[in-house]
Parts: C-alpha cells; structure tokens; sequence
C-alpha cells in the first residue's frame, strides 16, 4: 500500500524504457509520490468515488497530497482503462508552408509524418489563440481564433475492433502498444503543440491553444485536455458514455444509455487492459468525474445534449456535478462550466449555447472577460447528489504544503473529516428511458456520422422513442 507520511509536491515522470513498449511490464513510477500498490485496492464503491481520498485510505488536504493524487489517478486512468501515454520522442521536427503544418516524429530508429492545416481568422491579430479540433470539429469557428483541423483518425484508426494497432502512432510504437486510440491522439496533440512552439511562422500562441471535439472526438478531446498540460481550455462535445459521463451512472441506468462493456467490443478508443474491468465496474478505483480532476484547474467546458439517451444525458450530468466539486476545492470555479442544451441533432451546435462558448473562449485563450460559473441542464433531470456523491459534504479546501489556502476567485467553507458511506446507491430519474429495439441493442454508436458507417439508434430523449434514423 502506499505510504500514509506526507507526500511532497513532485512532478510525474514516467520512465522513457517503460513507456515505450505496449505492454508495460510493472506499474509506472511517480518519482517521490511513490507507485500504484501491487495488487490496487479494489473495494465496491457504488456511488462517485471521492477523489479527495487516495487509494491507501489518506485523505487529500494540501496542494502538495493533490498533486500526488492526480498523479495516482493519472496512472490508474493509464494502467487500467486508457493504455500508456508515451513521452515526447527523441527528435520533433516541423515545417510550415501555406496553411499547412507538417510533423516528423522519430524514434528508436522509426520515423512518422503527419501534418495538420490552419484555418486561420479574419480578425485579431497574430500570434493566434488556437483551437485543435479533432475530425474538423463542430463548434462554431470563434472569432479571433484560428481552427487547427486535426485528423485524429490518421494517428490512431477508429472503424471498428479491426483498428487496433493501425494508424501512425503504432508505427513508430508498435501495433501491441497499450494505448488506445484515445490516448494515442492524446499523443498527438502534444506533438501539434511542440510543433506550434517550435515553429513561429505559423502565427500561432502556443499558450492559448484549446482543444475539442464531438461525440467519439468529444471523448478524445477530454482525454487530450487530461493528459496534455499545455492545453489551456478543453472543449469536449457531446462525449456522453467513455467521455464526460460516469461508468456506474450509466450501468445503473440501463440498456437505454452506452455501458463500459458495450462500449469495449465496439471500437479501439480504450486499451485492452480496461475489458477486464467493464463488468465490474462498481470496483474500478476511480471514474469520469475524475478525468476532469486531471484537467483541473485549467479551464473545461463540457457541452452536452439531453436529447440523446445512448450518450447517458443524466450519467454526464452527475459525473460533472461531480467534477464541479472537484473545481470547488483547487479555488477554480470559475474555471469549469457544464453546458447541456437539447432540441437539436447530435453534434449540431445550436444557437443557445453560443454564449456559453463564447464566454470561456474569450476568458481563457483570448484574455478577455465574462461569466464563466456556468452549471445548466434543460433536460429536467433528477440527480440525487447525496446517493451519487455521498462526500460533497466534506469538499477540503486545499491548502499549500504551509498551510496557506489556495488562493481563489471565490469563496469556500472548510469542512469537517469525511464520513464513509458503503451502502448500495439507487439513481433517482423522471426520465422516461426507451427500450432499443432487437436490431439496435447491440450497437450504440454515435450518431450524426461521426466517422461511423454502420446502423444504428438514435433515442430521443424529451420524445422518448427510438428513432432508427442514422442508418447508412
């Protein structure tokens, strides 16, 4: 187990030798934070595990225990669900002509190109705030912010079960490596940011760079804000199930929303590592809410949509409740905003959340100001925050190794020592949950032709049918 002694403030490092093959042979090490315990602790939690509490049972008070905390999440979300994230490689080399940025990669003598182009803006002025949109994106271009159009499916490919090992980063790392595909566009988007850095001409400001994406590019969006430190506002969209929603949430709500062990035999997104857990999940060490802890505290903006049953409307919404709390305790409120609209398609940005987008973009990557203490849902649900998230009641407000607080845009209360709860969790919802039909219950892909071409369901949330419409 680890130890229980005070932990110092260390950054992760991650040994190059190790991170570099497929199948880690032991558990990457934290320099002074220490490693995962061998075997990890893996208890039934029904509810939201807290995140203020590490896996030897320490409780989380000072900035210094919650940077080893995310630390030891970091590595969990590696080992157990996600696969290895591989360190920078040994040369990174970029050019720039027209719009167009190309990358070349090497490493232990293998090498991989790719490029990405630039849309940039009729208005501001260079050097560029910058978002990285995954498959083009959906959102609306913001103005002042150029659109970095990133083809995510070249680095890591994502048809079905057969794409496993393909794509440019599994050239240069090798076709068994542990990622999945989310971490390995993860990947990616660390190298169009050395790329941006190292390459002036391109006008950019590699400080204001954001990242986002739809539905499966949702997911890898949030992933890419998790794990990439330098991304400055992390925009997933429409991610639901494996993104921004919560793996027990969305067991507990049933057939209707995408399970961990559907989600598992549809595509690649996740390392093989993770199909061992989707079964039972009440014993997986962490969950989503936790992903957006490792973006913390930069700035998140998760948008989503009610209308979608498979993408686990009512899973996402009490995941990011979850993670608002998270915000709370590191004094960074201001900087998460939840954003779920309906009456529109799927990865069809409408009109009524514009002002929401607007706001965190103009705040974080173009310097300017607005409210972003943004928390909204139109679809009526019903969360039970005491069942699902049992220790909000006992939030700390994380202090400096000295003691000094956090200093913070707004106010918090210090709470007293948490109360542990094992009992069962039942979700409490007025939604009224359709039942797929035979030909759609194996499948819950994205719908709206997001890089998927097979049948599938789209379940209208507000109407509650199923609409057999997103058929190719």
């Amino acid at each position: 187990m680890l130890p229980t002694s005070s932990i110092k403030l260390t950054l992760l490092f991650l040994t190059t030798s190790l991170l570099q093959t497929g199948t880690p042979t032991a558990i990457p090490r934290q320099a002074a934070c220490g490693t995962l315990p061998s075997p990890i602790p893996t208890p039934s939690i029904s509810y939201l595990p807290d995140p203020f509490t590490n896996l030897a049972g320490q409780r989380i008070t000072t900035t210094d225990q919650w940077t080893c905390r995310k630390n030891e999440l970091s590595l969990l979300f590696q080992n157990l669900e996600l696969g290895i994230l591989p360190p920078k490689p040994s040369s990174v080399t970029s050019s720039f002509s027209g719009n167009t940025l190309s990358i070349t990669c090497s490493d232990s003598g293998k090498s991989i190109s790719f490029s990405v182009s630039i849309t940039y803006p009729s208005t501001g002025t260079a050097p560029y705030p910058a978002i990285i949109a995954y498959g083009g994106g959906s959102i609306p271009a913001p103005a002042g912010v150029a659109i970095i159009n990133y083809n995510n499916d070249q680095i890591a490919q994502q048809n079905d079960q057969s794409s496993r090992g393909k794509g440019l980063f599994y050239n240069l790392y090798g076709s068994t490596h542990s990622a999945g595909a989310m971490v390995a566009w993860a990947w990616g988007v660390d190298r169009i940011l050395d790329a941006l850095e190292q390459t002036p001409n391109a006008k950019m400001n590699p400080a204001s760079v954001g990242v986002t994406g739809c539905s499966r590019n949702g997911k890898g969006a949030l992933i890419a804000g998790a794990f990439c430190p330098r991304i400055a506002l992390t925009i997933p969209q429409e991610s639901g199930s494996g993104g921004d929603a919560s793996w027990r949430i969305s067991d507990s709500i049933g057939s209707s929303t995408q399970t961990a062990s559907e989600i598992v035999g549809e595509n690649v997104w996740f390392s093989t590592s993770f199909n061992t857990w989707t079964n039972r999940i009440p014993t997986l060490p962490f969950d989503h809410h936790e992903l957006a802890a490792l973006v913390s505290p930069r700035p998140l903006l998760a948008i989503e949509n009610t209308d979608y049953v498979w993408l686990g409307p009512l899973s996402s919404y009490g995941a990011m409740t979850a993670a608002k709390y998270i915000y709370q305790a590191v004094g960074a409120s201001a900087n998460f905003g939840f954003s779920q609209v309906g009456g529109h398609s799927h990865c069809v940005f409408p009109s009524s959340q514009q002002g929401d987008l607007d706001a965190f973009v103009n705040r974080f990557l173009k310097n300017g100001t607005g409210n972003t203490e943004i928390f909204r849902s139109t679809g009526n649900l019903a969360f039970n925050e005491n069942q699902w998230i049992p220790w909000k009641g006992n939030v700390p407000v994380l202090s400096a190794g000295s003691g000094q607080p956090v200093t913070s845009s707004t106010s918090t209360t210090a709470v007293s020592a948490p109360t542990t709860t094992t009992s069962g969790v039942a979700t409490t919802t007025s939604i009224s949950v359709p039942v797929p039909t035979a030909n759609c219950q194996p499948r819950w892909a994205q719908c709206g032709g997001i890089g998927y071409t097979g049948a599938t369901c789209c379940a209208l949330l507000r109407m509650s049918i199923i609409l057999n419409a997103c058929e190719n």
